[in-house]
């Protein structure tokens, strides 16, 4: 961006430049290039805040029983007065906090990747459906799914489904996690979701740990994937314009 001479400038935050503030579990896990909580993922600068105690297991299976609400809304109110302008999070299924937390910012909040099924079913070809391939399928229930503006007629395939690597690494919280072992289970989700579903157009990856293993997902099914990544590229390229240059 450039200024010209006179132009003025407001302030009021305290830093610039970070388009992204991500609120994390509290969390050990191995988060490999893809993965929402390493920043070697992102294009643009991103501000982290640690949500303590939210540990994977409690955030997967135990919400609603237990409340984390107030914990994550004041993380993102924390972020967004660092002057990010989105605010995310690093579990999908924190779909059942995105009315309220956002009830509390003024810059848009993404709770979950679930939350771009309705719009990409409006995209793909009539006679196709988007599918969910979730963390862990019996976790994900009809409150959460209610909650992105879907119906359990939504076509899932839990990783429970395919192996126990990848889960158990999650949700066990390990220190150590087969790149190799977990890519083949997630090959073997997305090959397992056509079998079920021949009509699926495209796919969305509930978990923010899953877009390393897009690509290759991708690889074997021959259609679009979409995760957390995509969704929030997506949505900062929109709050990030350059100027076009060129005959005008």
């Amino acid at each position: 961006m450039t200024y010209q001479a006179g132009e003025i400038v407001r302030g009021g935050k305290n830093l610039y430049g970070r388009p992204l503030g991500i609120l994390m579990l509290q969390s050990r896990f191995p988060r490999v290039p893809g993965d929402a909580g390493n920043a070697s993922t992102w294009a643009f600068p991103v501000a982290y805040r640690v949500v303590p105690d939210a540990h994977p297991e409690t955030i997967v299976r135990h919400l609603p029983d237990v409340d984390f609400l107030e914990a994550f809304i004041a993380g993102a109110v924390e972020l967004e007065a660092e002057g990010v302008g989105l605010v995310t999070t690093n579990c999908g299924f924190l779909v059942l906090y995105q009315q309220q937390i956002q009830d509390q910012l003024r810059v848009p909040f993404l709770s979950s990747s679930l939350l771009q099924v309705r719009h990409l079913q409006s995209l793909i070809p009539p006679g196709r459906r988007v599918g969910i391939i979730t963390l862990e399928s019996t976790s994900l229930t009809d409150q959460h799914l209610a909650a992105a503006g879907l119906d359990r007629e939504v076509p899932i395939v839990g990783m429970e489904e395919v192996g126990d690597h990848f889960l158990t690494t999650i949700i066990g919280d390990r220190e150590e996690l087969d790149v190799r072992r977990a890519r083949d289970e997630h090959i073997a989700a997305g090959r397992l979701m056509l079998e079920r579903h021949p009509d699926i157009g495209a796919i969305v990856l509930e978990c923010t740990n899953m877009p390393p293993y897009a690509a290759a997902i991708q690889d074997v099914t021959g259609i679009p994937v979409h995760d957390l990544t995509t969704f929030v590229t997506w949505v900062v390229s929109g709050r990030r314009r350059t100027s076009f240059t060129g005959w005008m």
